[in-house]
């Protein structure tokens, strides 16, 4: 769980780009450039981790693609299928920020905060975790995820995620 990874909300994409790129690629939330309000999840990557938590949320089994996503920095053309040219490219180490979709969003701002002990405890159990994770350890961040993507939904506002190397 060692890389950097913040979720915010913010009213679209091209505000987000703008403050990334004021920010020279640091993050946006907290730190030296706060543009954002948001949840410091360090390692909870969108697709394989929250991912499950949603899952976890809708009471079905995770799949690939489940939190569909969009790029939103950086703001270049992605490399080909030979990957970064060199190692100072961006898209080798990142920083890279997504746009989630409206259904992740809806999901985690859906879920009843009474059951934050249960999604956590069943999050705690997915194996990227790895052993000695408890439900308990993890619900504070299931809490500040669902006010984040509720505060989200209520503004007509987007769920992003920033992260990097």
């Amino acid at each position: 769980m060692g890389v950097p990874t913040d979720y915010f909300h913010a009213p679209d994409a091209t505000t987000v780009a703008r403050a990334v790129d004021a920010a020279d690629g640091y993050p946006v939330v907290g730190g030296v450039c706060p543009a954002f309000v948001g949840v410091e999840a360090k390692g909870i990557d969108p697709d394989v981790l929250l991912g499950q938590l949603v899952a976890a949320i809708a009471g079905g089994p995770w799949r690939p693609g489940l939190v569909a996503q969009s790029i939103v920095w950086p703001t270049t053309r992605p490399p080909g299928p030979q990957g970064p040219e060199d190692d100072d490219d961006p898209w080798a180490t990142g920083p890279w920020v997504v746009e989630l979709d409206s259904a992740t969003r809806d999901a985690l701002a859906g879920a009843d905060p009474a059951d934050t002990p249960r999604l956590a405890a069943e999050w705690a159990r997915a194996e990227e975790f790895g052993d000695g994770t408890r439900g308990e350890d993890l619900a504070p961040l299931v809490a500040e995820l669902l006010d984040l993507a509720r505060r989200a939904r209520d503004r007509g506002e987007r769920l992003y995620c920033w992260s990097s190397l």
